[in-house]
């Protein structure tokens, strides 16, 4: 005889279950970092997606209740930084709440146009906003890739089931 399991459903409009179902879902780390102007923030992030080759656009989601917001939000330019594979403790600071990110032992460094860049990631994109948009407690940010460096030879750090993970 044949056993068939019934997969359990759930309501999708349950915020544990939709955590439960994304959380399951691996994606890369990155943190988005900017100044604009009251000093440098940062948060990390999994919702980073390339939207477009012509003209090189990129989104990412950050929450309204975060202290990065409001900063974000004004930001002419902001930095996404490939974490690599061995920068869990990287992703873990710009992930805590009530901390200077930016103090030792993170290093970090200026780009020309004053935006914060990480040392040591795998790569990075700088980015102008283009266009935020509203989406629930959260806000898309739509932006223009205007700078680019690539480092070789790195592994990507990555998030799965609550944890990070390396390929």
């Amino acid at each position: 005889m044949l056993t068939v399991t019934v997969p359990s459903y759930a309501p999708v409009h349950s915020s544990d279950r939709f955590k439960q179902i994304f959380r399951r879902y691996p994606a890369g780390v990155v943190v988005v970092t900017a100044d604009s102007g009251r000093g440098p923030v940062g948060f990390t992030a999994t919702s980073l997606t390339s939207l477009s080759l012509d003209p090189p656009l990129v989104s990412y989601g950050i929450g309204t209740s975060t202290s990065s917001w409001p900063h974000v939000e004004v930001a002419a330019s902001t930095v996404v930084n490939f974490l690599g594979a061995d920068q869990e403790a990287l992703a873990r600071t710009f992930a805590t709440s009530g901390i200077d990110r930016f103090a030792a032992p993170t290093g970090w460094r200026r780009l020309p146009g004053g935006e914060p860049v990480l040392d040591g990631v795998a790569g990075w994109l700088r980015l102008e906003t283009e266009q935020i948009v509203p989406a629930g407690d959260h806000r898309i940010v739509i932006a223009r890739v205007t700078e680019s460096w690539l480092g070789e030879g790195r592994s990507p750090l990555l998030f799965h089931d609550g944890s990070y993970h390396s390929l």
